[in-house]
């Protein structure tokens, strides 16, 4: 089964960057899509960003667009979500997974598994 561990929070301002990363174990990561979903107190989990196997595609929520951005590196495992522009609606603890197609998606997916996740917290 797979491990996913993230990294990289921390506390940053409005204004400033910050990039996280996902460590995947298992020999199969580049036959993944890649996803990022972010969980606020009291707000269900909700969908970030992903990108497809290839890096051929990339999707992102209305909210997060043209802020930030998802890559990967098959050859370490590793997917990352580059922050630019953050905003204190950004306040969460984010997430990564897998699937086997990157897209948009809705509220109500589920996934067995989750890592521990990385707190991120952008202050005013």
């Amino acid at each position: 089964q797979v491990r996913l561990v993230e990294s990289g929070g921390g506390s940053v301002q409005s204004g400033g960057s910050l990039r996280l990363s996902c460590s995947a174990s298992g020999p199969t990561f580049e036959n993944y899509a890649m996803y990022w979903f972010r969980q606020a107190p009291g707000n269900e989990r909700e969908f970030v960003a992903s990108i497809s196997r290839g890096s051929v595609n990339s999707y992102y929520s209305d909210s997060v667009k043209g802020r930030f951005t998802i890559s990967r590196d098959d050859a370490e495992n590793m997917v990352y979500l580059q922050m630019n522009s953050p905003k204190p609606e950004d306040t969460a603890i984010y997430y990564c997974n897998q699937d086997f197609q990157a897209g948009v998606k809705a509220r109500g997916f589920k996934y067995d598994y989750w890592g521990p996740g990385t707190q991120v917290t952008v202050s005013s």
